[in-house]
């Protein structure tokens, strides 16, 4: 089988990518990412000399490309990482999150009937559902819950999941969508919460909390998300949407302080700065209709996870201390700088 995964450079992606290469030895991948500031080709450095993986630099939305990848390979399966995905980057620069999210989706699926793809897999997040109130935690996001996006960010992806699903009604694509809550752990970009704090924590550096901290996220080791699209590719129905949930509900200010508890490092180090506009105040994943129909559950509980994670990072630090040497600091300093 020949899957092409774009985003592949990218945090998710990046770690699909390790985890078929070691379920799914047999396969071909290829990896379309157009290397954007959070697409880092040094991630991809165990694979790149495979001769059953090939790296293609290019945009999701670039139609030539695009499709002479698709004549070249004759893929069996798409899975579609590529996205902006930063909330704060979508409310500074909403544009590039609709080209590339909703626009490219487009590009790629009209290249998957084009070339008669088996499945294009979307995949999606919990924030196109909006948020939850912190007074009910019995209330849950079910793949039935109606979309209400909050930001340009899940507008975007919003769009692309009706998008999707459109192509499946309108010319039988054969698609499926996971919506997936947080995911944190290796080579996640530092621009997200965990290793922001891992980072800054790291360097003494001020840990930045919006507002006072007690937005509620639903967090996933990434390995296990990648294990549940892999179940979805082989046994998930054609036009169906799964939500991917961890039932791992936390504050973001608990999580900033277990961090600083594992690092040893003081929480006077806690900054609260000026909340994101739009905030959402909870998500929470109801993963019970992809344990019914293809038996996945979580297996990494957020206790050992974080661990797992603060540890790759202190063993990694190579890797974002280069990142966070270049553009990022830029960008860092307009959203943390005068908060």
């Amino acid at each position: 089988m020949t899957i092409i995964v774009t985003g592949g450079a990218g945090f998710i992606g990046s770690n699909f990518i390790f985890y078929m290469r070691r379920a799914h030895p047999d396969h071909r991948i290829v990896c379309l990412d157009k290397l954007t500031y959070a697409g880092n080709l040094s991630t991809l450095a165990p694979v790149m000399e495979s001769p059953s993986f090939r790296f293609v630099k290019g945009d999701i939305c670039d139609r030539d490309a695009v499709e002479k990848l698709f004549a070249e390979e004759k893929p069996d399966t798409v899975v579609n990482f590529a996205a902006e995905s930063h909330v704060d980057r979508s409310i500074e620069d909403p544009g590039v999150f609709l080209q590339t999210n909703i626009l490219g989706t487009q590009v790629l699926m009209d290249a998957c009937v084009k070339f008669a793809v088996k499945r294009f897999h979307q995949v999606s997040t919990d924030e196109v559902y909006g948020d939850l109130p912190l007074d009910r935690p019995d209330l849950l996001f079910t793949e039935l819950t109606p979309l209400h996006a909050s930001s340009p960010y899940s507008a975007s992806k919003a769009s692309a999941d009706l998008l999707v699903l459109a192509y499946h009604r309108t010319y039988g694509l054969p698609v499926t969508i996971s919506r997936c809550s947080n995911n944190y752990g290796p080579y996640q970009f530092p621009e997200k919460l965990i290793p922001l704090m891992i980072s800054n924590a790291l360097n003494d550096k001020p840990l930045p909390v919006y507002g006072k901290g007690l937005n509620v996220r639903d967090w996933l080791y990434v390995e296990d998300h990648c294990k549940a699209v892999d179940l979805i590719l082989q046994n998930g129905r054609v036009g169906e949407v799964y939500n991917i949930g961890g039932h791992n509900e936390m504050r973001n200010i608990d999580i900033v302080r277990l961090i600083c508890k594992e690092l040893g490092k003081s929480e006077r180090l806690i900054t609260y700065v000026t909340d994101r506009k739009g905030h959402d105040l909870r998500y929470a994943i109801d993963p019970s209709k992809i344990h019914a129909e293809l038996g996945w559950l979580p297996e990494t509980d957020f206790e050992a996870g974080i661990v797992k994670t603060i540890q790759w990072y202190l063993a990694h630090r190579e890797w974002w201390e280069e990142i966070i040497s270049g553009e990022y600091r830029e960008y860092y300093a307009r959203m943390y700088g005068e908060r």
